[in-house]
């Protein structure tokens, strides 16, 4: 129960700072600095996707390959019930 607590509370602390109503006040690496000033926005975005994997929402599965081989919807019934056995 705790743990859940925490990790909806780092989600959304995460997607608050993404979306970051205050327009740039609330910086742990200001911007402007080449290469490293998106890298807390990155960490925000990857605890996120985290938290929101735990919840069972994958957005990660939108950036990958699918099998189609083995993928239900593709497979004919009598291809998917040999599958299934």
């Amino acid at each position: 129960m705790l743990k859940k607590l925490v990790i909806a509370l780092v989600g959304f602390i995460s997607m608050i700072y993404l979306v970051n109503p205050s327009a740039g006040l609330i910086e742990l690496i200001p911007d402007n600095f080449p290469l490293v000033g998106n890298l807390d926005e990155a960490a925000a975005a990857t605890l996120f996707l985290a938290a929101l994997r735990h919840f069972g929402v994958d957005l990660t599965a939108l950036f990958t390959k699918k099998d189609k081989k083995n993928d239900p919807i593709d497979l004919k019934e009598d291809e998917f019930k040999d599958k299934e056995k």
